[in-house]
């Protein structure tokens, strides 16, 4: 599947919300809806925790708000997944680790370009989530073997359910602690790290999409790995990101697409921001790519847009990030009417 850009409109998966019905409501306002995590809400919609439903000796303590791993158990309930993973329900969210995916699932969404879902990624479960000893589980090879062959069975589930309720649908798994492979302190190479992934990647069914808003080594995306969408905060890294201008060409020549997150989600910084603004800053980093051999026309083709990243800091709760949609969207239309787009 070679979807098209046209600068379409999508965003992160979390919101600041309580209210599943509003969150969706806001989700389905963009031309590519996505079922909301909602943190807020519960604990069990975190990403990392919702992701840890049936994951051998994984423990939630919902009072700290923190996930860790049991060595001892993972190896002790590893018999009764394997009894049970036979059967797809156990790849499932339940309506308790995501009662948002299974509201947005009643609502009507075949009038869509596409649907989407999210999952984080197995690179960041591993380096954030640890054993007793306080050790990332990546670092056990026998437990990350597992790791990622259970996150693939959890993407590739969603995957169904969603593709059942529209026939262009997609999972991009979020990749927050790519940043963190970098590092001189890791103990889990980048070289490692991006054969794993590869593997990851072949394993997964439908299109192939990672989200990060970090600002990794980009060319560990942009390079050797089968990814049909890339979404990034081009607002705070797009400086970064345009340096790796033939790395971007040859990624949009092979009929991939660019999520640009342009639109801040923070209050102070979409207070300073506006259409134009917003437009004239997205359009720099295009003109600086456009200059380096990277055709504009290109660019427009394989673009879609998002905000900048997810925000559950601002003291107005869900009112910036709301407001951050409204202007998502009139950025879209501004350059849909500008450049002909989708015509």
């Amino acid at each position: 599947m070679h979807f098209s850009g046209c600068c379409r409109t999508t965003a992160m998966g979390i919101l600041p919300h309580t209210d599943i019905e509003r969150a969706i409501d806001l989700a389905l306002t963009l031309d590519i809806p996505f079922w909301p995590q909602l943190p807020r809400y519960s604990f069990y919609e975190d990403m990392y925790a919702q992701v840890s439903e049936h994951f051998p000796g994984i423990r939630v303590d919902e009072e700290k708000q923190r996930l860790q791993l049991n060595l001892d158990a993972f190896y002790e309930e590893l018999l009764d997944y394997a009894q049970k993973s036979a059967t797809e329900e156990v790849f499932q969210l339940s309506p308790k680790y995501s009662a948002a995916l299974h509201a947005f699932l009643t609502r009507e969404l075949t009038g869509y370009y596409a649907i989407r879902g999210q999952c984080i990624g197995p690179l960041s479960f591993g380096l954030k989530i640890t054993t007793e000893d306080l050790k990332p589980i990546i670092y056990n090879e026998e437990v990350r073997e597992f790791l990622f062959d259970f996150i693939a069975h959890k993407v590739n589930t969603q995957y169904r359910q969603l593709r059942a309720a529209h026939s262009n649908a997609f999972v991009w798994v979020d990749e927050p602690g790519l940043e963190i492979l970098f590092g001189s302190f890791t103990g889990y190479t980048s070289d490692r790290a991006k054969a794993d992934f590869a593997r990851f990647l072949a394993s997964i069914e439908g299109p192939k999409g990672v989200h990060l808003c970090g600002n990794p080594d980009w060319s560990f995306l942009l390079k050797g790995l089968d990814l049909d969408i890339l979404s990034i905060d081009v607002f705070g890294n797009g400086h970064i990101f345009t340096r790796y201008a033939e790395e971007i060409k040859a990624f949009l020549e092979e009929r991939r697409i660019i999520c640009w997150g342009i639109v801040p989600t923070l209050t102070e910084e979409l207070s300073g921001e506006s259409v134009a603004s917003l437009v004239a800053r997205l359009e720099a980093f295009w003109e600086y790519l456009v200059l380096r051999g990277v055709e504009k026309e290109l660019i427009l083709r394989q673009a879609w847009l998002a905000p900048a990243r997810c925000c559950l800091v601002n003291a107005d709760g869900f009112v910036t990030v709301e407001k951050a949609f409204a202007t998502l969207r009139a950025v879209s239309h501004y350059l849909q009417e500008k450049y002909h787009l989708c015509e």
